[in-house]
């Protein structure tokens, strides 16, 4: 009997690509309240695990501002753009 050992990888595909309406509006409150806290934006925010660079989360900001303005809603979901071909997110192991 042999005993197969997998091992598993996780990609830039696995990661997550875009935030529920809901995990985007946490995601800006904990920035917001690290803002007020410290006077200045975090390097990064970390949201159900995955990491979104200030780049990345500024983005997503103004990408959800300019949709609301344009169709007088918010969108359903929030894309994470990679910016500058690098993986928008990565895991975080805790």
């Amino acid at each position: 009997m042999h005993s197969h050992q997998h091992t598993y990888k996780i990609n830039v595909v696995d990661a997550m690509e875009s935030l529920t309406l809901e995990q985007y509006r946490r995601m800006v409150d904990k920035v917001l309240k690290f803002k007020r806290a410290n006077g200045d934006l975090p390097k990064y925010a970390v949201i159900d695990g995955c990491r979104i660079e200030k780049r990345e989360y500024i983005d997503m900001i103004e990408r959800v501002n300019k949709f609301f303005l344009e169709m007088g809603r918010n969108p359903g979901t929030v894309d994470i753009s990679p910016i500058d071909d690098i993986s928008a997110v990565e895991k975080i192991s805790i």
